[in-house]
């Protein structure tokens, strides 16, 4: 998948550019509290394009991710109050509140999540700009999706501090790109919040993760955070990979939550 929405953002947006900066000082204001100390592996995608913006969402939760989307910079800076994100994908020329007044209002905020800018601004003046603003990435439309899923990817593991997306543990060998798990050399299939899950706690590895951050990270605003959902998901996802006699891999803390020790 390509963007050819180039023209559209240059023809659509031009006009309204000056008028948006004349709002953004009161735009900044972090009017709703924000939301610290939760760790998701969801992306935020703030692009004004609905067709791009629809097609994003749909090929990242095809990835596996948990996705948002708003329509206009206010939208989403809103969105970044109520929710924190592994990664904002962050289109430049937008209505009502411009990609780098945006980012600027989440630096100022104390929000340092991962920025990825994708736009049509293909300068190196804006490049620049947008990076020492504190953007992580930029990406430059037309672009090819598979290489927006890499930088997002690298951006994540940047976020858990996992330098690779390999993982192995004893027999147990997971490449979190290509969503893919084996077992003793013989693939396992786990459903999607199964691999999920295993991702995050490989990702997180030596660390308690809560029950609270998996139901965060895996379940949208419908689920019900009092059920046992996640206590059923890790059951589920435990009675898979045992099944090669290594022992329990994914080890409890009562009242805390689970993890995947450090070898």
């Amino acid at each position: 998948m390509r963007s050819n929405d180039n023209s559209n953002h240059n023809s659509n947006h031009n006009s309204d550019h000056n008028s948006d900066h004349n709002s953004n000082a009161t735009g900044c204001a972090p009017a709703i509290k924000f939301v610290y100390g939760k760790h998701r592996m969801r992306v935020l995608i703030i692009e004004d394009s609905e067709r791009l913006r629809r097609s994003l969402s749909e090929g990242l939760r095809r990835s596996g991710f948990v996705v948002d989307a708003a329509g206009d910079g206010q939208a989403g800076l809103d969105q970044c109050a109520r929710e924190q994100y592994t990664v904002i994908v962050l289109d430049l020329m937008l209505p009502k509140l411009d990609g780098l007044s945006l980012l600027k209002c989440l630096r100022k905020r104390g929000d340092h999540t991962h920025v990825l800018i994708l736009s049509a601004k293909d300068q190196l003046a804006d490049r620049v700009a947008g990076l020492n603003l504190g953007a992580d990435d930029y990406l430059v439309k037309p672009f090819a999706f598979d290489e927006l899923l890499a930088r997002i990817n690298a951006l994540q593991r940047r976020r858990f501090e996992a330098k690779s997306p390999h993982f192995l543990i004893k027999s147990l060998d997971v490449d979190i790109n290509a969503r893919t798990a084996r077992l003793a050399g013989e693939a396992i299939s786990l459903s999607r919040l199964e691999f999920d899950l295993l991702a995050l706690l490989l990702m997180r590895r030596g660390r308690v993760v809560t029950r609270a951050q998996i139901f965060d990270q895996l379940y949208d605003s419908a689920s019900d955070p009092m059920s046992n959902v996640v206590d059923v998901l890790v059951y589920a996802l435990r009675k898979k990979i045992q099944r090669a006699g290594d022992g329990d891999i994914i080890l409890t803390r009562r009242g805390l939550g689970y993890l995947i020790e450090q070898e």
